[in-house]
């Protein structure tokens, strides 16, 4: 027997659609939201794939939306490619490190909720000079060090793999908007590669009435992520990403206060 309720998959299913693309780790807030509602996700592997096919579900959406634009640019899927070379190595180097952190100790993730935080308000200003506003403008080897940035958040739980890589496209230059765009194109190679691997090695791990739960969740963050994609180009474009760094110093205070004492 499955070890969640229907409202409860739904309900991470709509945590992952926002927060995934987000620069405010999925991987905290849903690590809070499982901790919350009493469910061992440490120690059970059904919890474990249901978390995998949620990710899928969020990662559809940046397919539905982008994939068309991804195939017919050369430039576009060069740089992707150029980038996911160092998070495809680091995530093979490191791998057993990655399966063990991810998840575990809470004090990780609110360090990294809130170091991040604060070096994301301190480049967001860079963005006022920023070189490039189309990513298909951006040089190959910056490229590639936004994969590296991208590859570390793998290790760090709270980090947040779009927060890193939106980071690091700060950092090497690119606008709000387009440092944004290129996260979302590069968790297509990057979380098909991750989570398809997990789900196929996972999948017998399913229980009687498990199915139906997947398919909810997945569905729940397909249909948020859509919505929140769609949002979070327009604000900002307007906002920048402050609002974002302060909200993830605010959560790891939180975090710390609650489960950490």
């Amino acid at each position: 027997m499955a070890p969640m309720s229907a409202w409860e998959a739904l309900l991470l299913g709509v945590v992952e659609g926002l927060t995934e693309f987000l620069p405010v780790s999925s991987t905290g807030h849903l690590t809070l939201l499982f901790h919350l509602l009493g469910l061992p996700i440490e120690q059970d592997a059904f919890l474990k794939t249901f978390l995998i096919a949620i990710q899928l579900g969020a990662i559809l959406a940046i397919l539905l939306l982008y994939g068309r634009r991804f195939l017919a640019d050369r430039a576009l899927w060069l740089r992707i490619g150029v980038a996911f070379v160092p998070t495809g190595l680091m995530g093979f180097l490191f791998y057993p490190l990655i399966k063990g952190v991810i998840l575990g100790d809470d004090r990780i993730v609110v360090f990294f909720l809130f170091f991040v935080g604060l070096v994301l308000l301190l480049a967001d200003r860079l963005a006022e000079r920023a070189r490039y506003g189309d990513v298909r403008e951006l040089p190959l080897f910056r490229a590639a060090w936004i994969g590296f940035f991208q590859g570390l958040s793998a290790l760090f739980p709270g980090t947040s793999r779009s927060g890193a890589t939106i980071l690091g496209g700060l950092l090497l230059g690119l606008k709000r908007k387009a440092a944004a765009e290129f996260s979302f194109l590069l968790a297509l190679p990057t979380m098909l590669a991750a989570t398809g691997y997990d789900l196929l090695k996972s999948s017998h791990q399913v229980p009687e009435g498990g199915w139906g739960l997947l398919l909810l969740g997945f569905l729940a963050a397909l249909l948020t992520a859509l919505l929140t994609v769609r949002w979070m180009l327009g604000f900002v474009e307007r906002f920048g990403f402050r609002p974002f760094a302060y909200y993830r110093m605010v959560l790891a205070l939180v975090y710390a206060y609650f489960f950490l004492r």
